[in-house]
């Protein structure tokens, strides 16, 4: 198995022009996004239709209802949504129900994705599922996307996705995955000092969102494969 990884925002950028077409792609956005949605699978949420822009999500709600709208700006609820972007709302409330969200980096990141053969969303919450995911797809090239904030990488996702390098054991490593895998051992499993050592980690504890980082950093707490199917984000 061949493993890359995409490092940032400025490497998500240009992944519309890369032939995907036998890569599965493997997108982290730890703080908060792809927690938050694995999270919500784990809940009963139906689907997640995650797009660019507030104005897409509006488009989809005028077309059905039904749906929820979710995601962040700078970290806070959009206003005049019904969910934000911390994985503490996407429990009961979700169930059965399709939620549309947009976010700075993490929806943006599944989206650049919508050229390869499978892409799946992944967090710390789902990390053995995740790398079961990778075991068993038929194709041999993986790509680690790592969402990052603004224009930035994020440590938290660099580090998640070398955690994944190491579950998935001895495989061909780009230099960026390396670099994924590096950090990974740097700090090991613990993953709650590794998250509150990370730029975003202590945002979260400068605004009283503790307890969304101590889940995030919860290995494993669920076992949900998340993979797009289509424009949907559905359990598989």
């Amino acid at each position: 198995m061949k493993i890359d990884a995409a490092l940032g925002p400025a490497d998500i950028a240009r992944l519309p022009d890369r032939d995907l077409s036998r890569t599965l792609c493997v997108v982290f956005d730890v703080l908060r996004a792809t927690t938050s949605l694995v999270t919500g699978l784990a809940h009963g949420m139906r689907a997640a239709i995650p797009v660019c822009s507030i104005e897409e999500a509006l488009a989809e709600r005028s077309q059905d209802p039904s749906v929820l709208l979710g995601g962040e700006r700078h970290g806070n609820r959009i206003d005049g949504f019904d969910l934000g972007n911390s994985p503490l709302e996407y429990d009961a409330r979700v169930k059965h129900r399709v939620v549309v969200t947009t976010t700075t980096n993490g929806t943006i990141a599944l989206r650049a994705c919508a050229g390869a053969a499978q892409t799946h969303a992944a967090a710390l919450v789902n990390l053995s599922a995740a790398a079961g995911a990778v075991r068993g797809s038929a194709l041999s090239t993986v790509l680690l996307v790592c969402a990052g904030t603004f224009e930035e990488p994020a440590l938290e996702d660099i580090y998640a996705a070398g955690r994944l390098v190491h579950a998935l054991g001895s495989q061909e490593l780009s230099d960026t995955a390396a670099v994924c895998a590096a950090v990974g051992s740097r700090f090991g499993t613990d993953a709650g000092s590794a998250l509150r050592a990370t730029k975003n980690g202590r945002a979260l504890l400068a605004a009283g969102r503790e307890a969304d980082l101590e889940w995030s950093a919860s290995v494993d707490c669920v076992a949900v494969v998340a993979r797009m199917a289509g424009s949907r984000l559905v359990v598989g």
